[in-house]
C-alpha cells in the first residue's frame, strides 16, 4: 500500500482479495514509489517566505499533483447538493473510500470524527461510498447507514465505482489526502491510522496557513439524521427471547440501551440512560455504545457492547450493570488470550452461552472467542484472523513465528466478520456476514469448522464475493450479508439482511429455503417485508425479527405466517443529550447607543451582504444568543441560557429575531451573536457558517421612533 508522507507505517486493511480491482491511476503502485512521492526537499514547494518576510514551513508533500475530481456518482447525501474539490479550495480534504458492510470501515469512523472535531475549521471529510454488495448501491440504503453510523460529513454514492477507479483505490477502507490547493498528497489503507493522519494534517495546515492558502471559515452540511423522525426504537440490532420468563430482550442499538419487554409487548425495563458511554451502575445511569448480541443465564444478562469493545453483565435482580471483559479500547490480538479486564477486545457482535462459556462472534479480528464465566479469561477459539471463508481446524495456539508459521496457518479455519451465533447443544452456528455463508463450529474444542450453506475455500479470497439470493443446497445457496441466526426445533432461521428476507436451513442437509420477504425492502406486513433485518428470536411458536432499518420488531406466527408489528406500550426514545454551545470567539462590533420603542420583545432585523452567487442556507435555521453585564436587568434569564432560533426571510438575505425583555427594563448594554449558514446558489452542496457579533447600548423608550434594531453586515 502507498503511505502518506513516505513513512513505513502500515495498517491492518481488508485482505487484498477483498477489493474489486487493481489501482490504475492516481495512487502509487507500490509502497516504494509512494515513499518517493512524499520525499524531496529541494523543490518549489520547499521552505519559502511570505511577502512580509515570514518563513513558510516546508510543504510535507512537495511532489504532489492535481487530484482527480469527485464526479460520476449517483448522488450526494448529508449535504444540499453536489460538491466538487474546486468548492473545497482552501480546505484540507480527507476522502474516505468505504462501504457500509465493512467492519474495518466502521472502525475508521471514530478516527474521522476525532479529526473533524480537532480540525473543525480547516478540514473537510468526504465519504466516497463504493459498494461491495448490490444492496449497498442503493442510495436509500446508504442514507440509512449514514444515520445509523452517525456520520456527519458529505457522502457520494459511487455505485459504479467511478470515483474509486479514478483515484486508483484497491481496498476498503482507503483514505486519500488532498491539500487546500486541490493537490493529491497520498493515501493510506486500513484502520488504525489516526496518529499518522493527525500528524500530517497538522503539518499541512501549518504550511498552508503560513502560505495564505488556508480557508478557516467553518462549513455546514444538511445532515440526513435531521430527516429522521425519532421513535421508540432506533436501528434495533439483536433479539433474545426468554420463553420461561415471558421476556424479550432488544438491543436498541442506536439508542445505546437494552429494552426488556414482555412477549406481549408490555414494557418491563430499559437498561441504560441512552447516552453513549461505558458507565457501570444502576439501570438509569449505566451507558452503552451501540450494543448488539446478548445471552441469558437466569437473571444474568450478558451483552456484547460492540462499539465500546466490551462484554457487560446486567444483573436483572439488583438492576445494575458491570463490565466483564475488555478495556474500552479496540484491540488487535488474534492468537493470545488473558484476563478479561486486561485484554482489549475488538467489536464483539453476538454471544451464545454453553457449558459455562460465552462464545463471542468477534467481528473485528474475524474470529470466534470465548469468555470463561468462572475464571474470567477470554481466549480465541476458532479462526486464524485472516478474513476469508476457509474450512479447517479450529485454531493454532502459541507464538506466531515460534510455535507455528505461515504454512500452519493455511490449515486453520477462517471467518469473515462473524455477526450472529446460534447453537443446538452440539454445534455452534455462525453467520459469516462478509462471506455470506453459514458456518458450523464444534463446541467441544476439537474438530473442524465447516460451511453448511454458501461458498467456501475459493482461491484468492473469492468466497468474499460469492453472494446473491438463491435457495438451494449447500454451496449452491446464496445469501447477501446475513447478520442474524436462530435455532428452533431442528431448523435454523437466518436473517438474510441485504436480501431483506428470513430463510431457513436444514442443518443436516444444508437445504436453504426462503420463508418470509420478497427480496425488496419494505415496511408492511401485508405483504410481509423487511429492511435489512439483523436479529432473530423464537418463543412460543412466534418468530421475532429485528427489522432494523424500519426501527421496529415484527412478530410472526410460525404456524400461520400471520405477522404484526410488536408495539411496546410505554416505550419512548431517551431524552437527547443536552448540548452546550460555546460562545463563538468573535470580536463584537461596537455600535452607538440605540433608542428603541420596545416592551416585551426587542425586534432585530439583520441585512446580510453575501459574496456573489451565495444565498442564506434554507436548511439551517439561523440562531442567536445574547449576553448582558452582570446585574443588568434587560433580557430575561431564559434568553441568556443559550442559543435561540431566528428566522431567515425567504428570498432575501435578511434574518429576523426577537429578544425577550425583562418587564420594566429601561436600558443596558447588549451583546448579540448571530450564527447562520450560507451556500452557493444553485445545486451546490457546500455551505459555510458565519457568526457575527455586536455590542450595543440599548435604551428602551416608548416614545422612540425606532421600532426595531436594524443591523447590517458584509460577509467577505
Amino acid at each position: 500500500m502507498a503511505l502518506l508522507c513516505g513513512t513505513t507505517e502500515t495498517a491492518r486493511a481488508q485482505d487484498e482479495g477483498d477489493s474489486p480491482r487493481r489501482a490504475t491511476s492516481a495512487a502509487a503502485d507500490d509502497e516504494e514509489n509512494a515513499g518517493e512521492k512524499g520525499a524531496g526537499k529541494n523543490s518549489p514547494d520547499g521552505e519559502t517566505e511570505t511577502p512580509e518576510g515570514a518563513k513558510v514551513p516546508e510543504n510535507p508533500f512537495p511532489n504532489r499533483f492535481k487530484a482527480p475530481e469527485l464526479e460520476g456518482g449517483a448522488g450526494w447525501l448529508n449535504c444540499a447538493g453536489d460538491i466538487s474539490l474546486k468548492d473545497l479550495r482552501g480546505k484540507v480534504v480527507l476522502i474516505d473510500f468505504w462501504t457500509f458492510c465493512c467492519i474495518n470501515c466502521i472502525h475508521v469512523l471514530p478516527d474521522l470524527k476525532f479529526l473533524e472535531q480537532k480540525y473543525g475549521k480547516e478540514l473537510v471529510v468526504i465519504g466516497v461510498h463504493s459498494a461491495k454488495f448490490d444492496n449497498e448501491k442503493e442510495t436509500e440504503n446508504i442514507r440509512r447507514a449514514i444515520v445509523r453510523y452517525e456520520i456527519e460529513h458529505p457522502v457520494i454514492n459511487d455505485n459504479e465505482m467511478t470515483v474509486w477507479r479514478r483515484f486508483g483505490v484497491r481496498s476498503w477502507p482507503t483514505l486519500v489526502l488532498v491539500d487546500p490547493e486541490g493537490m493529491y498528497c497520498g493515501y493510506v489503507s486500513g484502520e488504525g491510522q489516526r496518529e499518522l493522519l493527525d500528524n500530517v494534517i497538522e503539518k499541512l495546515i501549518a504550511h498552508h496557513r503560513a502560505k495564505g492558502t488556508l480557508d478557516e471559515t467553518p462549513v455546514n452540511f444538511s445532515l440526513e439524521r435531521s430527516k429522521l423522525v425519532s421513535g421508540p426504537l432506533k436501528f434495533p440490532g439483536k433479539l433474545l427471547a426468554d420463553p420461561q420468563g415471558g421476556r424479550l430482550f432488544i438491543s436498541d442499538s442506536n439508542h445505546n440501551r437494552i429494552v426488556v419487554t414482555g412477549l406481549d409487548g408490555k414494557l418491563q425495563a430499559t437498561i441504560g440512560s441512552g447516552a453513549m458511554g461505558r458507565e457501570d451502575g444502576e439501570f438509569q445511569s449505566a451507558s452503552f455504545d451501540h450494543p448488539q448480541g446478548m445471552a441469558l443465564e437466569g437473571d444474568r444478562l450478558y451483552v456484547a457492547d460492540t462499539e465500546n469493545h466490551l462484554l457487560r453483565l446486567v444483573d436483572l435482580t439488583s438492576r445494575k450493570v458491570s463490565t466483564l471483559a475488555g478495556t474500552g479500547i479496540q484491540g488487535h490480538e488474534r492468537f493470545r488470550g488473558g484476563p478479561g479486564l486486561k485484554l482489549a477486545l475488538n467489536s464483539p457482535w453476538d454471544l451464545s452461552l454453553h457449558d459455562g462459556k460465552l462464545f463471542i462472534a468477534m467481528a473485528g479480528p474475524h474470529q470466534i472467542w470465548t469468555y470463561d464465566l468462572k475464571s474470567g479469561d477470554v481466549q480465541p477459539y476458532a479462526g486464524s484472523g485472516r478474513e476469508d471463508i476457509i474450512n479447517g481446524i479450529l485454531r493454532l495456539s502459541g507464538e506466531p513465528g515460534v510455535d507455528f508459521d505461515a504454512n500452519d496457518v493455511q490449515r486453520v479455519s477462517a471467518f469473515a466478520q462473524p455477526s450472529g451465533l446460534a447453537r443446538d447443544g452440539e454445534s455452534l452456528y455462525v453467520v459469516d456476514s462478509e462471506g455470506s455463508a453459514i458456518r458450523k463450529v464444534p463446541l467441544t474444542g476439537e474438530g473442524k469448522v465447516t460451511t453448511i450453506a454458501g461458498t467456501s475455500d475459493l482461491p484468492g479470497g473469492q468466497s468474499l464475493f460469492a453472494f446473491g439470493d438463491k435457495d438451494g443446497t449447500g454451496d449452491e445457496a446464496r445469501f447477501q450479508h446475513p447478520l442474524g441466526i436462530a435455532w428452533h426445533d431442528g431448523l435454523l432461521y437466518v436473517a438474510d439482511s441485504y436480501n431483506h428476507k428470513v430463510k431457513t436451513i436444514q442443518p443436516d442437509t444444508g437445504e436453504v429455503r426462503t420463508l418470509y420477504g420478497n427480496g425488496q425492502p419494505g415496511k408492511g406486513v401485508k405483504p410481509l417485508q423487511f429492511s435489512e433485518p439483523a436479529g432473530l428470536a423464537i418463543a412460543n411458536g412466534q418468530l421475532y425479527v429485528a427489522d432494523t432499518n424500519n426501527h421496529q420488531i415484527k412478530q410472526i406466527n410460525l404456524a400461520t405466517g400471520e405477522a404484526r408489528v410488536l408495539e411496546i406500550a410505554g416505550l419512548t426514545p431517551p431524552k437527547p443529550p443536552r448540548q452546550t454551545i460555546p460562545v463563538a470567539d468573535v470580536t463584537p462590533l461596537e455600535l452607538p447607543a440605540q433608542r428603541v420603542a420596545a416592551t416585551e420583545m426587542l425586534p432585530v432585523e439583520l441585512l446580510v451582504e453575501l459574496p456573489e452567487d451565495y444565498k442564506l442556507n434554507p436548511d439551517l435555521t439561523p440562531s442567536f444568543r445574547v449576553q448582558t453585564a452582570e446585574g443588568v436587568k434587560l433580557v430575561t434569564p431564559e434568553a441568556l441560557q443559550g442559543k435561540q432560533e431566528a428566522e431567515a426571510v425567504t428570498g432575501k438575505n435578511v434574518i429576523r429575531l426577537q429578544i425577550p425583555l425583562v418587564a420594566g427594563a429601561a436600558s443596558g448594554e447588549l451583546k448579540l451573536q448571530v450564527t447562520f449558514g450560507y451556500c452557493r446558489a444553485g445545486t451546490g452542496g457546500l455551505c459555510k457558517l458565519k457568526t457575527l457579533a455586536w455590542q450595543i447600548p440599548v435604551e428602551l423608550d416608548a416614545k422612540a421612533s425606532q421600532k426595531q434594531l436594524k443591523l447590517s453586515a458584509k460577509v467577505e
